[in-house]
C-alpha cells in the first residue's frame, strides 16, 4: 500500500511538472492581453521568514490561504484546513470543544494537559499562543493563513518542531468599508459575521470585527435526547492602526472569545469494565456493533458542559531606521479560562470522567532588527521573552470503576496544580546572495526554558478511605537549546528556483502532570528534530501554472510519549499510572506537491499531495520488558498517514448583467491513520475519502454575495482523534468528524 501511494504521488508530481514545462514552451508572447491577464494566477506573498516574500521565491515549504481560498475550502475554523496541506493533520482535540490537535510531517502533540507543550507553533499576528487549548480558532477577520511545514527552530523558536500555523488579521488601512454576513444550515446552524473598517485620518484607521456562531449538536443521547458536539461561540476583535509619515507604523488589537458548549462526546471502541475486589472484573458495556450512528450516553448531567473565555491585547510597532534598517516590537498579553467537563469513556458510567479548569496567563515580548542592503544581503536579529502562569483545578470521578461484590465503591480525586514557565531566546538569520542566482541562508537561535511545577492531589472514597492531601510536591527544571538552520538557494530562471536546507527544531521538556504517587514524580527531557529538505518551485511563463515540490528526511529524537499502565497487576486494588517517557527515536521521510493551474478563463484546478513514511527506529517502553506481548503497541506512528491528497476544481460563469456564478468542489483522501501512541485496534481509522461542493453568486457591483455548499457530501463516518486510558476500565474512545452538513450564506459588502 505504501508503495502504491508513493508511486501515485511521484506520478502525479512528474505529470504536473511536465504539463508546466509544456505550458512554458507553448505560452503566447502577449502576456498583457486581456485573455492572458484573466488567466494569470495571482502572486501570493508570505511572511514565513518574518518579511514579505513571494511564495514562489521563499526557500521554505509553506502553504498559504487568503480569505477567498478559505471560503472555497468551506473552512469556518482552523481545522477546516484538514486535507488542504500535504502531510498535515489538524482536527478538533479529543473530548474538547476548544483545543486543536495539529501534526505536521508526523510531529505534534495531541494532549491538551497544561504540562505538555504544543509540537506545532500557533500564531495570530505574530503573537505566539502557548496552549493547544483555545487554539481551535474561528476564522473571522482573517486576511491570510500560512502553514510552515518542518521545524522552524531559528525564526520561531521552541515548540515548532513540526512547523507553524500563522494567522494574519486584516489591516484597517488596507480594508476600508465592511461587510455583514448571515449563514444558516442544518443541525440548527446560525452564524452572523460583521466587519467594519474606516480610516479616521491620514494617520489612524480602525476596524471592528464580530462573529456569533451557533449550531445544535450532531451527537445525541438515545435515552435523554440531549445533544452534544454543538457550538455556541461569540467573538470580537478591535484593531486600531496608526502611522507617522513613512517611518513609523503600529497597531493595537484587542480580542475576545467566549464559548459555552455542551460536552464533546465520542464512542467507546473497546469493552468497558469495573474491577470487583471480591474477584474478577465486571463488563459494563461492549462496543456497539456496526457503524457509529452518532448516539452516545454520558454520566454528566445538564449544565455540565465546556466553557471558555479567551482574550488578549497586542501592540505591534515598526520603525524604518534609514534605508537599510528596520526595527519591530511585538508585545502581547493573553488570558485563557476554561471550565470543561470531559467524559473520557463516553458512556453512562463514571470511569474516566473529569473536570478541568484552567486559568492561563501569558505575557510576551519580541524585538526584531532587520537589515536589507537592497542588493545581496538581508538579515534579522531578535530577542524573545515569555512569562506564562498556568494554575488549574481538576476533578476525576470513577464511582463505577471499583466494586466489592454488589457494593459500589465511590472515588473522587481532586488536583490543584500550578505551572510557571519562562522562556528567553535570542536569534539571528542571514540571506547572502554570494554569486548571481546563488543565495546562502544561515541562522541560529539560543533558547532557555525554566519551569516550576506544583501539584497536590486528594482522594475521597467511601470504602478506601480519604487522603487529604494524598500527594503534594514541587519540582523545577530548566533546559537550553541551540537550533541552527542552513540553506542554499539557486534561481534557475525568473520562474524557477530550487533549494536545499537543514533545520533543527526543539520542543521544551516538562513534568508529568498526571503524577499521583511519589514514584511518578518526574521530569521529561526536550524533543529535538533535524530535517533535511530539498525543494523546487516553478511558475509558467504565462502565469497560468504553479508547482511546488519538497522532499524531506527528519531525524526525531526523545519523543515525549504518554502511556497508560497498571503498576500493580497482581494486587486486588489496581493502581494505574500515566508516565511520560522520552521513549522513541523516529525517522520520517516524505514528498510533497502543491500545484495550481488556470485551465482557461474562469477555470481553476488545484491539488495537494503528500506521501510520508514515519517509523520508529526505537521505542524504549518499560512495559514491554515486563510483558513482551506488548511489543507491537508501537508499530505505527500516530497521526501520520502514508498518503494525503486533495484535488479541487472551480469554474466561474459570467452572467448577463455582469454578475458572476462560481461552482466548485473538492475531493480529499487520507490513508490509514492511528489515533493513539499505543496502537489500540479500535483507535485506528482506515483510509477514507471526503467530498465537498459549493456554489456562489456575486453581483455585478460586488455588493451582494450568495453562497451555498455541502461538506462531507457522501456522509462518511470517520474517526479524527482518540482517548487511550486502557488501564482505567479499558477506556478507548474514538471521536468522529461531522456528518454531512450543508448551509447557505448571504453577504452584503459596503
Amino acid at each position: 500500500m505504501k508503495r502504491n501511494h508513493l508511486s501515485l504521488a511521484i506520478g502525479l508530481t512528474l505529470s504536473l511538472v511536465a504539463l508546466q514545462a509544456q505550458a512554458q514552451d507553448t505560452a503566447g508572447t502577449d502576456e498583457n492581453s486581456s485573455q492572458a491577464t484573466a488567466a494569470t494566477l495571482d502572486t501570493i506573498e508570505v511572511t514565513a521568514r518574518r518579511r514579505a516574500e513571494s511564495i514562489d521565491k521563499v526557500p521554505v515549504a509553506v502553504s498559504a490561504f487568503g480569505e477567498d481560498a478559505l471560503r472555497d475550502l468551506q473552512a469556518t475554523s482552523i481545522d477546516g484546513l484538514q486535507g488542504a496541506v500535504p502531510n498535515m493533520n489538524i482536527v478538533q482535540g479529543r473530548g474538547s470543544s476548544n483545543s486543536v490537535n495539529v501534526f505536521i510531517r508526523g510531529i505534534g502533540q495531541p494532549d491538551a494537559l497544561q504540562t505538555f507543550d504544543p509540537g506545532v507553533g500557533m500564531y495570530v499576528d505574530d503573537v505566539y499562543y502557548s496552549r493547544i487549548n483555545g487554539a481551535l480558532f474561528s476564522l473571522f477577520d482573517v486576511s491570510q493563513v500560512e502553514v510552515l511545514r518542518g521545524p522552524q527552530g531559528t525564526l520561531y523558536g521552541k515548540n515548532s518542531t513540526g512547523g507553524a500555523v500563522k494567522i494574519t488579521t486584516r489591516n484597517p488601512f488596507d480594508d476600508q468599508g465592511g461587510s455583514v454576513e448571515l449563514t444558516a444550515g442544518n443541525f440548527g446552524r446560525i452564524e452572523g459575521r460583521a466587519y467594519i473598517s474606516d480610516q479616521l485620518s491620514d494617520s489612524v484607521a480602525m476596524s471592528l470585527a464580530a462573529a456569533r456562531i451557533t449550531r445544535d449538536g450532531y451527537v445525541t443521547d438515545p435515552v435523554t435526547g440531549r445533544e452534544f458536539n454543538d457550538e455556541d461561540t461569540s467573538a470580537g476583535r478591535l484593531k486600531i492602526a496608526f502611522r507617522a509619515g513613512e517611518t513609523f507604523t503600529g497597531s493595537v488589537a484587542l480580542d475576545y472569545t467566549n464559548q459555552d458548549n455542551a460536552l464533546t462526546l465520542g464512542q467507546p471502541v473497546a469493552p468497558l469494565y469495573a474491577v470487583n475486589l471480591a474477584g474478577g472484573i465486571n463488563i459494563l458495556r461492549l462496543p456497539t456493533a456496526g457503524e457509529y450512528d452518532f448516539r452516545t450516553r454520558t454520566s454528566f448531567g445538564p449544565g455540565q458542559g465546556q466553557k471558555m473565555t479567551h482574550k488578549g491585547a497586542a501592540l505591534n510597532l515598526q520603525w524604518q531606521l534609514g534605508e537599510q534598517w528596520q526595527a519591530k516590537s511585538i508585545t502581547a498579553w493573553r488570558k485563557l479560562d476554561t471550565a470543561s467537563f470531559i467524559d473520557i469513556d463516553a458512556s453512562e458510567f463514571e470511569l474516566g470522567d473529569v473536570f478541568v479548569g484552567v486559568d492561563q496567563r501569558q505575557v510576551s515580548q519580541e524585538l526584531q532588527l532587520q537589515y536589507d542592503n537592497g542588493s545581496n544581503l538581508q538579515a534579522i536579529f531578535g530577542l524573545y521573552y515569555m512569562d506564562e502562569q498556568v494554575p488549574s483545578h481538576q476533578e476525576a470521578y470513577a464511582d463505577d470503576f471499583l466494586r466489592f461484590g454488589a457494593l459500589p465503591i465511590s472515588f473522587l480525586r481532586t488536583i490543584d496544580d500550578d505551572l510557571s514557565n519562562k522562556s528567553v531566546a535570542g536569534f539571528a538569520h542571514f540571506d547572502w546572495e554570494f554569486a548571481p542566482s546563488w543565495t546562502l541562508a544561515a541562522g541560529l537561535r539560543y533558547t532557555k526554558d525554566s519551569k516550576d511545577y506544583f501539584r497536590t492531589t486528594s482522594t475521597f472514597s467511601n470504602l478506601l478511605g480519604n487522603a487529604n492531601p494524598a500527594l503534594a510536591f514541587t519540582i523545577s527544571d530548566s533546559w537550553t537549546a541551540l537550533t541552527p538552520s542552513l540553506g542554499l538557494q539557486k534561481a534557475f530562471s525568473d520562474n524557477m528556483m530550487g533549494y536545499v536546507s537543514a533545520n533543527r527544531g526543539y520542543k521544551a521538556g516538562g513534568f508529568n502532570g498526571r503524577a499521583n504517587a511519589a514514584t511518578e514524580i518526574s521530569a521529561f527531557e526536550p524533543e529535538f528534530v533535524w530535517t533535511y529538505e530539498a525543494g523546487l518551485k516553478m511558475r509558467s511563463d504565462d502565469g497560468r501554472l504553479t508547482g511546488r515540490i519538497a522532499a524531506f528526511h527528519s531525524q526525531y529524537k526523545d519523543f515525549q510519549a504518554r502511556v497508560s499502565e497498571i503498576i500493580n497487576p497482581n494486587d486486588p486494588i489496581p493502581n494505574f499510572a500515566f508516565p511520560v517517557l522520552n521513549a522513541a527515536e523516529l525517522a520520517i521521510d516524505g514528498i510533497e506537491f502543491e500545484g495550481v493551474a488556470r485551465l482557461g478563463e474562469g477555470t481553476l484546478l488545484s491539488t495537494q499531495l503528500g506521501w510520508m513514511n514515519a517509523r520508529y527506529k526505537e521505542f524504549n517502553d518499560p512495559r514491554v520488558v515486563v510483558n513482551p506481548a506488548l511489543a507491537n503497541l508501537h508499530d505505527n506512528v500516530p497521526f501520520s498517514p502514508d498518503f494525503t491528497g486533495r484535488i479541487a476544481l472551480q469554474h466561474g460563469f459570467e452572467l448577463p448583467g455582469g454578475s458572476l456564478l462560481t461552482i466548485g468542489g473538492d475531493v480529499s483522501h487520507r490513508s490509514e491513520t492511528w489515533l493513539s501512541v499505543d496502537n489500540a485496534p479500535g483507535l485506528r481509522q482506515g483510509a477514507y475519502t471526503l467530498a465537498g461542493l459549493y456554489a456562489g453568486w456575486d453581483s455585478a457591483d460586488g455588493r451582494w454575495e450568495l453562497r451555498t455548499g455541502v461538506r462531507n457530501l457522501t456522509d462518511e463516518v470517520y474517526k479524527t482523534d482518540g482517548q487511550e486510558f486502557s488501564s482505567i476500565g479499558g477506556i478507548q474512545t474514538a471521536y468522529y468528524g461531522a456528518p454531512r452538513n450543508y448551509y447557505a450564506s448571504l453577504r452584503f459588502n459596503f
